[in-house]
């Protein structure tokens, strides 16, 4: 039963290594797109989009198994119901993704900013990190996301104020501009999954959970 039960916290989490692959894959096709105005890559978020909802689905039944017929104990239980939290964070990483490759669909023009290329890799570095972290178990690693969000944060603020400066300059292409503010609001957006996903893998080691953003 033992043997069953630890081969069944290992499918969870190669499946959740699978999840976070595929929220890492819908931003960075949703950046792809973005930087080469390439429409096939932004459809190609929505059916990894699709992929990801599957996903959350699978793991769901199973943490819910694991939890009625094993009755898991103390860092165990903490390891499934956290589990349960981060996929909520996930799926909406790839809404996200979904949404944003909506705006870069429907955009007339495309503005290249290297800010918001390097929003873009930093949310999918921190989402790699994170999945890596709850798989290790690695409390560093973890907290070490939690505090990167501040430098996401900072360059979100300095994105929005040069396009603001560049709606001034060259208010014939405000509406492009704003669809760029909204892009790199989502980047940062994921970011704050991310964060939320980083206090869940915390809680899972240490019993004690931050306070998460909505």
């Amino acid at each position: 039963m033992r043997i069953q039960y630890t081969e069944e916290l290992n499918h969870l989490n190669q499946q959740m290594i699978e999840m976070g692959a595929l929220c890492e894959n819908a931003i960075t096709h949703t950046g792809d797109s973005l930087l080469h105005g390439n429409h096939e890559e932004a459809e190609s978020v929505h059916r990894i989009h699709e992929e990801i909802l599957q996903k959350e689905k699978s793991i769901e039944t199973l943490c819910l198994r694991l939890l009625l017929q094993q009755q898991p104990m103390a860092r165990d239980l903490r390891q499934i119901s956290a589990a349960l939290k981060m996929i909520t964070d996930m799926k909406r990483i790839g809404e996200v993704a979904s949404d944003t490759a909506d705006i870069i669909l429907y955009m007339q023009r495309f503005h290249r900013m290297e800010d918001i290329e390097d929003l873009c890799q930093k949310a999918v570095m921190m989402v790699h990190q994170v999945i890596e972290s709850f798989v290790k178990q690695d409390l560093t690693e973890a907290e070490s996301v939690i505090a990167y969000d501040d430098i996401v944060d900072a360059l979100f603020v300095k994105v929005k104020q040069d396009l603001v400066q560049a709606i001034q300059k060259n208010p014939q292409y405000a509406d492009d501009y704003v669809d760029l503010l909204m892009i790199a609001k989502y980047f940062e957006k994921i970011g704050d999954h991310a964060v939320n996903i980083s206090k869940w893998v915390v809680y899972s080691m240490t019993g004690e959970l931050k306070e998460t953003a909505v």
